[in-house]
């Protein structure tokens, strides 16, 4: 059965993202501040951001980057996140947003996949950067450097031959903006997702995708221009971008960000700005319902608070709700679907907040048995099918991947485990995919274990996610020693693997094995793992042979 939206469908208009968001710029909105830095107050107004982004498409129309193009964007928050974004754009090229955390070898593996021709980077990324667009089959021929330009001559790392610019020198420098008509079904994003299983690959999100998105949302969060929402979940996370700064620009709204989150900032940003909506992960809902720092700071502004990203504890949310007298709403997605699919509206509030909420508008979905392939009965678990104008194309020049993902239907297979009811109201119960969920961030147990199966002393490794209270779960390995190497510590392992793979992707615990246990077919059989560590908390698993990083 086909489970529907009990909302309207929306009218998608045949335009590109640019020009639904500035090409009709209210003369009341010229002035009215668009997008500053939570530290500096610096930014920019509606005008300002339009005029930049437009000279942005004018810099790139010089270096004949226009459609068909690729430009990667890896740096953390800030204002010239929301120009460098829309700026490429506007030239009919496509972004790849990369997690400013990346190693040099990860942030080239990316470039070299989305095939970008320009990094736009930020001075504390230059010099992995540098690093990253000299590795062999890297075609970037220009980075660009965003914020201050003071910082970038003296940043370490590698020299190469690739030249240079900043920002501000390309804003100076811009020609008139090209006269660009944008196929609504033309490359617009292209960020990286572990899918269900498997290392990242490339997720084509359209213009039409991403402007369907930002209407679908729109009865569900209700920005407006009074709204004032906080940009600490990283905007290179489809998450971010689009239900922080792209739905914060559509509605005319204040939106302050932050390069990284870290409490007290967090805090102090909300009693400044008198932030009213929220966009967290449970963590971040953990420290707000929990810590003494929240009674340092006027927080009486908030109004809402949407969690996404990892399920929210229903216990948790009503906590956090208590705590800050405000609505606490859960949200659902994925990168595969711009992101959102799944709302609660904040005038529901006979939804519980451990509910993912209903259908957002013109999203068809079904609970599909995973044994039988029906569909399940009323309010039993099934894995979620999700159809609607915000699926993706496809996964980059890989349509075995795509063909597994989505349907002759057009029904993209999550691999979450849900329930309905007869209200239409949803709860993520489970999930069928492999991926960690650590602090929001997702985390593909395969790379892990590739990392290592490169070390010299290990024979055989798998790795799982084990539940935690504070991070929601922890990247955990099974190791299998050589013979040749039997003292092989977990200290050790530990620092090799958090030497090749950036920081939230760390492995934080460690037990050795005699064998990893596997189906006939060679499947590692993580069920049986996670009886070995069923909800146990870090210090349970610490001791002899393990460790806790």
């Amino acid at each position: 059965m086909i489970l529907r939206s009990p909302y309207p469908d929306v009218e998608i208009p045949a335009v590109g993202l640019p020009e639904f968001l500035f090409g009709r710029l209210d003369p009341a909105d010229v002035d009215r501040p668009a997008v500053v830095d939570a530290a500096t107050g610096q930014g920019y107004t509606y005008g300002q951001l339009a005029d930049a982004v437009h000279r942005v498409a004018g810099a790139l129309a010089e270096r004949d980057i226009g459609a068909g193009a690729v430009v990667g964007l890896f740096a953390p928050n800030s204002p010239d996140y929301a120009v460098a974004f829309h700026g490429v754009l506007a030239a009919g090229a496509a972004v790849s947003p990369v997690n400013s955390q990346y190693t040099p070898a990860e942030l080239a593996h990316q470039l070299r996949d989305a095939g970008a021709t320009l990094l736009c980077t930020a001075p504390e990324g230059l010099a992995r950067a540098r690093i990253a667009v000299a590795e062999p089959g890297v075609s970037v021929t220009e980075i660009v450097v965003l914020g201050d330009p003071g910082g970038t001559t003296a940043a370490p790392g590698t020299a190469t031959e690739v030249p240079e610019t900043t920002l501000h020198e390309l804003l100076a420098s811009a020609g008139p903006a090209p006269a660009v008509t944008i196929d609504p079904e033309s490359l617009a994003a292209l960020p990286y997702s572990s899918g269900t299983t498997g290392v990242a690959k490339g997720v084509m999100l359209t213009h039409r995708n991403l402007v369907a998105n930002l209407l679908q949302l729109g009865p569900i969060h209700q920005i407006d221009a009074d709204s004032r929402l906080l940009a600490a979940l990283p905007l290179y996370h489809i998450y971010g971008l689009t239900s922080i700064m792209n739905q914060g620009l559509r509605g005319r709204a204040l939106i302050v960000t932050m390069p990284r989150f870290d409490l007290a900032g967090f805090l102090r940003a909300i009693a400044e700005y008198r932030i009213d909506h929220l966009y967290i992960v449970p963590p971040i809902a953990l420290a707000l319902a929990k810590s003494p720092l929240v009674d340092n700071y006027d927080v009486t502004s908030v109004r809402v608070m949407v969690s996404a990203a990892a399920s929210l504890d229903v216990e948790l949310g009503r906590a956090l709700a208590g705590r800050l007298d405000a609505v606490v709403l859960q949200g659902f997605g994925l990168t595969e679907s711009s992101p959102g699919t799944h709302g609660t509206p904040a005038d529901r509030t006979d939804i519980d907040p451990g509910s993912i909420g209903l259908l957002i508008p013109s999203v068809e979905a079904r609970v599909v048995d995973p044994v039988t392939g029906e569909d399940a009965a009323e309010g039993a678990p099934g894995e979620l099918w999700c159809r609607g104008p915000n699926i993706m194309r496809g996964y980059l020049n890989n349509p075995e991947a795509t063909a597994r993902s989505i349907d002759a239907d057009g029904f993209l297979h999550t691999g979450d485990l849900v329930t309905a009811d007869r209200s239409g109201i949803f709860r993520v119960v489970g999930r069928l995919k492999e991926l960690i969920k650590y602090k929001g961030h997702q985390v593909a147990p395969a790379e892990l274990e590739a990392v290592l199966l490169g070390h010299e002393a290990v024979a055989d490794a798998a790795v799982i996610g084990v539940p935690d209270e504070s991070c929601g779960e922890l990247p955990t390995a099974f190791v299998v020693r050589r013979d040749s190497h039997p003292g092989l510590a977990a200290e050790e392992l530990i620092a090799f693997v958090a030497e090749r793979v950036a920081p939230y992707k760390k492995i934080r615990l460690v037990e050795f094995l005699d064998q990893i246990p596997k189906s006939a077919a060679g499947k590692i059989l993580r069920k049986e793992l996670q009886v070995r560590t069923p909800g146990r908390r870090p210090s349970a698993l610490s001791g002899p042979g393990r460790a806790v990083s």
